[in-house]
This record gives C-alpha cells, sequence and structure tokens, in this order.
C-alpha cells in the first residue's frame, strides 16, 4: 500500500467531534477493497473514548470489535450503548493485551489516561495495528522517539490527535493561508483559560472488585 493511501487514514480528527475517515491497509498490510471492513478496538471508554465510539460507528465499513478499559462497569455500559445505537456486539477486555493478540483486529485507537499513550501505542505497532493516539503522545521525549522509531520499524499508520489539526475546516484554512491569497502572517497568538477544579480528597481504601487496578 503507497504511503499515500497510509496517509489518508484518519482524515479528520475525533479530536474535532466529526467523524472520521479510516482507510488505508488492513493491519496484514493487504489493499482494502470496497467491500472490506476495519477492525477498530477502542483503549480507555470515558472522556474522549465516547467520543471515539460515538464517531468510528457512525463510519461505513468500520466494525467496533473491542472495548478496552480496567473498569468492568465502564466496559459493560459501553458496550450496551454500542449494541444500542449499531447493533454491534464487541468483544469486551480489561488487558489491552488480549485485543492486540487477535490477528482480526486493524486498529486501535488510545483514549486512556495518559501514562499509557506511548505504551499502548508501541505494543499495538509490534502486534502490527494501525494506531490513532490521543495527546500527548508521550510523557517525555524518549518515550515518544521509541513509539516514533517502532512506528516506523513496523511499517504502521499512527496518527496523533493534536485537537483538530487535522480536521478538513483547518486544513482548508491552513490551504488558505499557504496559497498567499491571505497576505503575509505578521503576527501569531494563542490564549486558552481552562481552569480545572479539585478531584478532592478521599480515604485510603482497597480497589473496587470490578477495576482491575493493576492495569
Amino acid at each position: 500500500m503507497s504511503r499515500t493511501t497510509r496517509r489518508a487514514f484518519l482524515r479528520q480528527s475525533l479530536a474535532a467531534g466529526a467523524a472520521v475517515t479510516i482507510a488505508g491497509t488492513k493491519a496484514s498490510g493487504r489493499v482494502i477493497g470496497a467491500n472490506d471492513t476495519i477492525r477498530v478496538g477502542i483503549a480507555g471508554l470515558n472522556g474522549r473514548g465516547g467520543s471515539h465510539l460515538e464517531d468510528l460507528r457512525q463510519i461505513p465499513g468500520v466494525q467496533i470489535t473491542y472495548l478496552i478499559d480496567p473498569d468492568q462497569k465502564v466496559l459493560e455500559r459501553r458496550a450496551k450503548e454500542l449494541e444500542a445505537k449499531t447493533g454491534q456486539k464487541a468483544r469486551t477486555v480489561q488487558d489491552i493485551r488480549q485485543a492486540l493478540d487477535d490477528q482480526e483486529l486493524d486498529v486501535v485507537t488510545i483514549a486512556t489516561p495518559n501514562h499509557w499513550h506511548s505504551l499502548i501505542a508501541i505494543w499495538a505497532c509490534q502486534a502490527g495495528k494501525d494506531v490513532y493516539v490521543e495527546k500527548p503522545c508521550s510523557h517525555n521525549l524518549h518515550e515518544g522517539r521509541i513509539a516514533v522509531d517502532t512506528a516506523r520499524k513496523h511499517k504502521r499508520i499512527v496518527q496523533h490527535g493534536t485537537q483538530s489539526r487535522s480536521d478538513a475546516t483547518w486544513a482548508g484554512a491552513i490551504d488558505f493561508i499557504q496559497s498567499g491569497k491571505a497576505g503575509k502572517l505578521l503576527v501569531a497568538r494563542g490564549l486558552v483559560y481552562k481552569p480545572r477544579g479539585s478531584i478532592g480528597v478521599k480515604s485510603p481504601a482497597a480497589p473496587p472488585d470490578y477495576l482491575d487496578f493493576d492495569l
């Protein structure tokens, strides 16, 4: 499969909340035909993972086959939600490695807490899967470089979700600026205020039985 086609893997960013177009290769490396199904596993199902679920389920030719989260209650809730909206029954697993062992799985999207991003991306590439990983892709340059090198070594598609960078609207704006029609850009300024309240403090307690705390 040509690099150009592979770059079309996710044409619109999940971070933009729009449907994502997945194209390119299956994990086996063969060319995908119009009648083929791309099988996706979503790792991390709260927050952004819910957006992944909603966007991916709407793409023709995409089947969500794995829901992955260490919290069994979250798995059950999302599985019911997926089946109610699409009729699809996805396998639910708490350990990402169980999904990666499945040769039929093509793509993994990663919406877990940040400290898991690089490791799951690396594991997925090693297992022959393509990857969409939310930001940040790594905690530091070292593990980020390992992820990049692993993707290149195994010839995998890895798209990093940098909040709307690959959304079609912003891509059009970039094309407009680069065309010279906007004139010479003299000043650019970015400013974001996002205060977050405390999550509070609780007394130490044993993890609930439905949560795989080690994961």
